[in-house]
């Protein structure tokens, strides 16, 4: 439903004044209008669900109506609809971070819903009908995060899991229980025997109370699977590090870091007795490393022959990484300066795959390649193609050979997953190297222009991914499948892993800080339902050995009436899908078509909205206030690398910031997409939090607008992965001292690259998980700040719109 043409660049004869001149004076209304909390309460909290009241059992035809959904029209306005005049709204970003929409479900289904952290959909009130989701003009799918870190996770153990015998949904807190002995399937609704084991409860040790037990209280859970759940006996953790040791890596000085870091974190590589450990290093040839325990130091094999490449000895490259741990260390001690005199320019990265390969067969695990160039021996070669005049094409999108994508569906097949890290000073052609870890269920990594010493920041970066990917939790040979009520369907995946069918992805390693999308419709009414679920079941075995399986249930209300559906929309999990939307877009037409969806999507769903609103002025830009984001949000995408256009944005980079949008978790991506500004020179406690005996700030957010920048303050950008500290010329002298341990600000660095613990005291955002961020500190005039601009999405850029002409085109355009 294109209805608008691609947005023009901006003629300056015709274009509005700078930013923020064209706004008139605020109506009354829209001054320091705080959004409600109240809005999300249920219309009526004295619902509750039928399952929970022992010992009368509601027949099954109220149940329906017991646990539904209920109607926004009948109570006064939410405040997800108040209508918002974009052009006259100037603060639009709300003070602190936006948070998921809650679903207008009663008091007792709400607490037990999914936690938005680990499943979240785009629409909270789910449309009755694929027309009335039509008419909505807004996405439908999910957003998944389903192995993140967890601090509390109900663990089962039980030698029955009681699953529907029709459709193999787990039992969740959303089932119905018909009487003591039968449960009704949320999902395909079949009535189902309730097994004599689950009634007893082995938390209140008592017997008959089945809508009790922890399966059935917590929409999160992890069972500990039989060996009905196994094709072969659990694997053990197996690691196989495969270095590129050509001239140009030993010289960007990446393997000291990669050596040290795992040298520090040899012990707390997840796994068992069973663990095991290997290395292949290649320049134009590939080196084997024979570890067997007994030998008296590592025994390094060359094989040459690089068009046929075998094993030397199969049976002593992968060792037991505890009987052989001495030599493990000593193989790491030497290996930085095994190579310092090197004049092997040829990288043979495409033979050193397929050694790997042969090696993991037996066994799957986790390869972790490191790269520095363009591969140029062997198979896989690849050449150049890029062009620095026709970047903004987007020819070169997909990969040039479909040599890594075969590779990686080997390695699925065989329950081996490969990891990347691109450590490149030119052109590496990410676009087909990426190819690797997508089809193989890895996770990408690149590190633009590394140089361990003549880029400090990049190094410092590598060792914090490292010290991460090494420790954090591993699941191996896993799957995922996901299912959904009656009438739903699930169409398309994004992420990194294998579909193996319709509903099941082939996930050979899943990590923490993997995230998924999956694009829905709508196929049959859903008139008989007032509620709908999805469910998400990941199995995989542990670093221990042990199958598991950890299911999420999300529950949403059904609603009939087009408000509804505008009143639930989820901004964030909307941009998110969108964005993945809009990468395969770009690489299967062109960059220009999926930026003009993106502009559609804005354009077409604000224009359904004005249209339903018989109140409205047609002249005016109007969006609910669910959705008052939604321009901003889509305006930061299009000037985020992977969809900006103009000759800057560098092929790799590109394709880099397009692996990230379809493999990381909303919470991550929204960061990159619309990074947290904060002010942190005038800190006060005014609405401070407490966190382990710590008082830590909340400063409100600022707006990404070069006009919030003061020259006597000091700002700090939270992009997710990274943070940006800009320090203003007149800044307060005593804050740089006391912050950045510097006098004053003419003897700060131009750029430095501190430790997080310097500034833990200002640390707004929750500080878990700090190990894995960096912090680069500037100051105003330094060339770095080039960087930290490109981030302020409300201003105007040489070839892209500031936030107001964006919504001058969106008016135009709905106009038409």
């Amino acid at each position: 439903s294109a209805t608008s043409s691609p947005a023009p660049t901006p003629q300056t004869s015709r274009m509005p004044k700078p930013f923020g001149y064209g706004y008139p004076t605020l109506q009354p209304g829209y001054q320091n209008a705080t959004p409600s909390t109240s809005a999300m309460q249920p219309s009526n909290p004295g619902h509750h669900s039928g399952f929970q009241q022992y010992p009368q059992y509601p027949g099954v035809n109220q149940l329906s109506s017991t646990l539904g959904g209920l109607s926004l029209q009948h109570s006064q306005q939410p405040e997800s609809l108040r209508p918002v005049n974009l052009t006259q709204e100037r603060n639009i970003l709300p003070v602190s971070p936006v948070l998921a929409p809650v679903p207008n479900l009663n008091s007792d289904l709400r607490k037990l819903n999914c936690s938005p952290d680990s499943f979240r959909c785009t629409l909270t009130n789910i449309p009755q009908t694929q027309a009335l989701l039509n008419k909505a003009k807004l996405p439908l799918g999910l957003l998944l995060h389903p192995f993140r870190d967890l601090t509390q996770l109900p663990v089962i153990t039980s030698s029955t899991i009681v699953r529907c015998r029709s459709c193999r949904t787990y039992i969740n807190p959303f089932v119905s229980f018909i009487d003591q002995r039968r449960w009704k399937c949320n999902l395909c609704y079949r009535v189902n025997d309730v097994p004599e084991e689950f009634m007893y409860n082995p938390l209140t040790r008592s017997y008959g109370e089945p809508h009790k037990r922890p399966e059935v209280q917590n929409s999160t859970v992890e069972f500990i699977a039989s060996s009905d759940y196994m094709l072969r006996p659990p694997q053990p953790a197996v690691y196989l590090f495969v270095l590129d040791v050509s001239h140009n890596a030993v010289e960007a000085g990446y393997l000291t870091i990669v050596c040290q870091s795992l040298l520090e974190n040899l012990d707390k590589l997840p796994g068992d007795s069973r663990t095991r450990i290997g290395f292949i290093t290649f320049d134009s040839t590939v080196h084997f490393y024979n570890l067997q325990e007994g030998l008296s130091q590592p025994q390094m094999l060359i094989v040459s022959d690089i068009d046929d490449v075998f094993l030397p000895t199969p049976d002593s490259l992968l060792v037991n990484l505890h009987e052989s741990k001495e030599l493990i260390k000593d193989l790491l001690s030497a290996l930085p300066n095994m190579f310092i005199n090197t004049r092997e320019t040829h990288s043979a990265l495409g033979p050193a795959l397929q050694a790997a390969f042969k090696l993991m067969s037996p066994t799957g695990g986790r390869i972790s390649v490191f790269q520095s160039q363009l591969p140029s021996l062997g198979a896989g070669l690849l050449h150049s193609r890029e062009d620095p005049n026709q970047r903004s094409s987007t020819k070169h999108l997909g990969p040039a050979t479909d040599f890594y994508k075969k590779l990686a569906l080997d390695c699925s097949g065989q329950q081996t997953a490969v990891d990347l890290f691109l450590l490149s000073s030119q052109y590496a052609d990410l676009a087909s190297l990426a190819c690797m870890s997508k089809y193989s269920a890895g996770c990408i990594y690149y590190y633009p222009s590394f140089h361990h010493s003549h880029n400090p920041a990049q190094a410092e970066k590598l060792q914090k991914d490292l010290k991460r990917y090494l420790t954090r939790k591993i699941g191996f040979e896993a799957v995922m499948r996901i299912r959904c009520t009656k009438g739903l369907s699930i169409h398309t995946f994004h992420g990194n892993f294998f579909v193996r069918s319709t509903d099941l992805l082939s996930l050979a390693n899943i990590n923490p800080d993997a995230g998924f999308a999956v694009q829905m419709s709508i196929e049959e009414s859903l008139t008989d339902t007032s509620l709908v679920c999805f469910q998400t079941a990941l199995l995989y075995t542990s670093s221990k050995g042990e199958r598991r399986i950890r299911v999420h249930t999300l529950c949403l209300p059904v609603v009939t009436s087009l408000s509804d559906v505008y009143a639930g929309a989820d901004v964030q999990a909307a941009v998110c899908l969108l964005a993945n939307m809009a990468v395969d877009r770009s690489v299967s037409s062109s960059l220009s078509d999926a930026r003009d969806a993106l502009v559609n999507a804005v354009v077409d769903s604000l224009s359904a909205y004005i249209s339903t609103a018989s109140n409205l002025q047609q002249s005016t830009l109007i969006a609910p206030n669910s959705l008052r984001l939604f321009p901003l949000y889509v305006l930061a995408l299009l000037k985020q690398k992977a969809f900006r256009t103009g000759t800057s944005t560098r092929l790799d980079d590109r394709i880099y910031a397009m692996c990230q949008i379809k493999s990381q978790p909303l919470v991550h991506l929204m960061k990159m997409i619309h990074p947290n500004l904060y002010r942190i020179d005038r800190l006060t406690n005014e609405g401070a939090i407490h966190v382990n005996d710590r008082v830590v700030p909340q400063p409100p957010l600022q707006k990404l607008s070069a006009e919030k920048l003061t020259r006597e303050g000091a700002f700090l950008m939270d992009c997710g992965s990274i943070f940006y500290i800009w320090i203003g010329k007149s800044c307060d002298n005593s804050f740089i001292k006391d912050v950045l341990g510097y006098p004053n600000y003419a003897s700060v660095p131009q750029k430095l690259c501190m430790d997080f613990l310097l500034i833990l005291v200002f640390t707004i955002v929750l500080f878990s998980a700090l190990t894995k961020y960096i912090f680069l500190c500037f100051r105003d005039e330094s060339p770095a700040k080039t960087d930290f601009f490109q981030h302020l999405v409300e201003d105007r850029t040489e070839a892209a719109f500031s936030y107001y002409e964006f919504l001058l085109h969106i008016q135009q355009q709905i106009c038409k």
